[in-house]
């Protein structure tokens, strides 16, 4: 990291330089520690209204969320971040046993010093949430039988045709089953933050979903092939291209929308200025795991290009350029579990968002 230009977190509207700290290796440890530096507009010293800190008996008192799978990380090696933490804070940090759901409590005699705790707790979990391989997304599911015809026909005729192409094989074929539009991935940890993610669903249903949608599904159709790289002949993940049938841009605008709104919860990162909508129908991480789940490459847990085996799409590109997969009536988006299964064969959904 370039001392000169440190990476900043935004938490709260306020904005802090993240610093590495360098400490001794332990035996089966893993996980960095991170520390920060507040920049201009800190509240480590003076009241703060990000968040409540109750006045006690003895002292101040502030209660903060977090899921159990974090715990460990304000803990840190053999306890040393939290002893850090308190000892520079000087505060008292109490945090539930793993595996426990509950809220780490802070307690000082100083407001400020337990101000402080909590905000450097806050900058620790949001770098190491960044870090966590995602476990929800949001989709549109393409799971109407037309489609999934197509779709193996598309297979079938892309063996056919293109077999001897370098890296072409039927491994690389999405589960037909499970076709879909992903609007974006989501580290949800608990049950307390998939329900808080199904609740924003719903408000954003009554804020703008149902009037883009006028309470009826929308008629899309799924058309075309293109590629995610810059080099066909070295190619990662195909996709279907989709279109409104009316010409319109209003599931691009439900999509932009959704993805503003969870950004700003917190609940999901910002990768792109746009949602690229997209179907995939073939990736090399199919190769290694027929169950894996595309992502886009700026996203931490994705598998290295070294452990990717890309294959030559250029014939299939010219091949199947405008290769019509269906109509599709998209009428709800679903929050999607990753690595499941439902009865129909599609992801398991822990909430939707219905647009009739």
């Amino acid at each position: 990291m370039d001392v000169l230009r440190p990476t900043l977190i935004r938490i709260g509207g306020r904005v802090y330089r993240k610093n590495l700290v360098q400490e001794p290796a332990h035996p089966q440890e893993e996980e960095e520690d991170e520390g920060f530096y507040a920049g201009p507009g800190d509240c480590a010293d003076e009241p703060c209204d990000a968040f409540v800190v109750e006045e006690t008996e003895k002292g101040f008192q502030c209660r903060v969320e977090v899921p159990s799978p974090l715990y460990k990380y304000v803990i840190g090696k053999k306890g040393e971040t939290k002893k850090r933490l308190e000892a520079e804070t000087r505060t008292s940090i109490s945090i539930p046993k793993p595996g426990v759901e509950g809220e780490i409590v802070i307690t000082g005699q100083q407001r400020g010093g337990v101000i402080s705790a909590r905000t450097r707790i806050d900058v620790l979990l949001d770098s190491f949430r960044k870090k966590q391989p995602f476990t929800h997304f949001l989709s549109f599911a393409l799971t109407q039988p037309e489609v999934q015809e197509r779709f193996l026909q598309f297979k079938e005729e892309v063996l056919e045709k293109c077999s001897k192409d370098h890296g072409v094989s039927s491994s690389l074929f999405q589960n037909p089953a499970k076709l879909h539009l992903t609007l974006g991935t989501l580290v949800l940890l608990n049950e307390q933050e998939i329900r808080k993610a199904c609740e924003l669903l719903q408000r954003c249903k009554e804020d703008f979903v149902a009037q883009l949608t006028g309470g009826r599904p929308l008629a899309v159709e799924v058309a075309g092939v293109e590629y995610m790289n810059d080099d066909p002949a070295m190619t990662d993940v195909l996709y279907a291209k989709v279109r409104m049938k009316d010409g319109s841009d209003r599931l691009q605008a439900i999509a932009d929308q959704l993805v503003e709104r969870f950004v700003a919860s917190g609940l999901m990162l910002k990768e792109w200025d746009r949602v690229k909508l997209h179907a995939t129908v073939m990736n090399t991480l199919f190769r290694r795991d027929p169950g894996a789940e595309e992502r886009s490459s700026t996203a931490p847990g994705k598998a290295s290009l070294k452990e990717r085996e890309a294959f030559n799409a250029r014939n299939i590109l010219k091949l199947f350029e405008h290769f019509y997969f269906g109509e599709v009536q998209l009428d709800a988006v679903r929050l999607s579990q990753r690595f499941s299964t439902d009865a129909s064969g599609y992801y398991a959904t822990s909430g939707q968002l219905n647009f009739c």
